[in-house]
């Protein structure tokens, strides 16, 4: 029995789908912990993309048993969406494959139009939210009065809870954002058909996991968005509204810290973010958008197209206290290749003092001057190399001085979108 927590090391887009694919056959069931639709994860197989937002990416394996759990929040209507798809491509033909907690609570329209209408009334001030509603939801469920994926299941006692809240939101919605209220009953008759369409899905996923752990077998604990959008550990205010790291996969699908064997983090060669707030190694000229068009930084769930820059070491490092990494998988390799040098950020310049530090305030980073070294670049195409030795020597120094500096390995390396465009240095679950 291993288990594998797998996250984000940046601000998200790493490429976590290609990673949690990549491994997934491995593992006898993965798990979704944490957010919700605002992420996608992107996977190719045999030149076929599949994006998913909501089930984890193991369903593409037949073996495995795919849960999620407790701390996501559900969009049923995107959910169920994905589950028709897969059924139509012949993917997921056992609904056992796939099973969502009884516990995790729902999006309903009134976040999806709250989350809009304060963007929207923030202007320029705006976090960059995806509008999905996954903040308003998050934010019921702390406030005690959330809708769980077991409510669905309920229509008496549902019809009353919505009624409840609908107050509330449409007061909100309607006298302060000046938007037009939800149709209390529209929702009702529409969250009881999701439940009827839900039921066969629905399930105790803690219970399933521990239960899988007692008789030995593996667990893939797959992360959305990234480190540095965790709600407490990230850049706030821009971030995202769940933890994201890897402690939550514990609180976020029901299992122990001491059954936690190994945590990878995922990054990519460079650095990318959506959104606002700071980003010390962004390249806003020329060479940002040679970036941005190299490695195709336009966002799977939103479109929008991604920030870059430089591989911040500094980053990377807080990755690894926070998260406890045990090992890193470096994605898009090869974006980088047919430059002349590719400079890392090793450490920070703020108000005049040098720092190997993240700063602990958003003020900090804002004034954070980057410091680079520079490694020699590399050309070629890397799509082909299936081996660390099949590498340019300037790519594999690249890598071994990012260890060097980051403290953990480099576990694993992609060299390309597709499954077997990676390179194996060490099997996050192997012995």
């Amino acid at each position: 029995m291993t288990t594998v927590v797998a996250v984000g090391a940046q601000w998200g887009d790493e490429g976590k789908g290609k990673i949690v694919d990549w491994l997934a056959p491995r593992a006898d069931l993965v798990v979704r912990f944490h957010g919700g639709n605002n992420a996608g994860h992107t996977l190719v197989v045999e030149g076929e993309k599949t994006v998913l937002h909501v089930v984890p990416a193991g369903v593409l394996h037949p073996g495995t048993i795919n849960l999620i759990g407790p701390g996501v929040v559900v969009d049923p209507e995107v959910l169920l969406g994905e589950l028709d798809a897969l059924r139509a491509r012949g993917v997921l033909k056992d609904p056992a494959r796939v099973r969502v907690s009884g516990r995790a609570h729902v999006i309903l329209d009134w976040h999806q139009a709250l989350d809009k209408a304060r963007e929207e009334r923030a202007g320029g001030g705006a976090i960059g939210t995806t509008g999905r509603g996954i903040g308003p939801t998050y934010e019921d469920k702390v406030a005690r009065r959330g809708i769980r994926v077991a409510d669905l299941l309920d229509p008496a006692s549902l019809h009353d809870a919505i009624v409840r809240l609908a107050e509330a939101k449409n007061f909100e919605l309607e006298h302060y954002y000046k938007w037009r209220p939800v149709d209390v009953e529209a929702l009702y008759a529409t969250a009881c058909e999701w439940g009827r369409r839900l039921e066969p899905y629905v399930d105790h996923t803690g219970r399933i996991l521990d239960h899988a752990l007692r008789d030995g077998k593996s667990v893939l604990f797959e992360g959305a968005q990234g480190t540095f959008l965790d709600i407490d550990h990230g850049t706030y205010p821009y971030v995202t509204s769940s933890n994201c790291v890897a402690g939550a996969a514990c609180t976020g699908a029901g299992v122990g810290p001491t059954r936690i064997d190994r945590v990878l983090g995922i990054t990519k060669a460079y650095t990318t973010r959506v959104g606002g707030g700071p980003f010390p190694t962004e390249e806003t000229g020329d060479m940002g958008e040679k970036l941005r068009e190299a490695g195709g930084e336009f966002g799977a769930t939103t479109g929008r197209p991604r920030r870059c820059g430089w591989l911040d070491i500094v980053m990377l490092r807080e990755a690894v206290v926070v998260n406890g990494l045990t090992g890193l998988a470096m994605n898009k390799l090869d974006v980088l290749a047919g430059l002349s040098e590719v400079p890392i950020a090793t450490a920070y310049r703020i108000d005049g003092k040098l720092t190997g530090e993240f700063p602990m305030t958003l003020g900090e980073l804002s004034r954070a001057e980057p410091v680079y070294e520079s490694q020699p670049g590399w050309s070629g195409d890397l799509t082909s190399a299936r081996r660390f030795q099949d590498l340019p020597d300037a790519a594999r120094r690249y890598i071994d001085r990012v260890e060097a500096l980051v403290g953990v390995p480099v576990d694993l390396v992609s060299v390309g979108p597709g499954r077997d465009e990676t390179i194996v240095r060490r099997d996050p679950f192997g012995a």
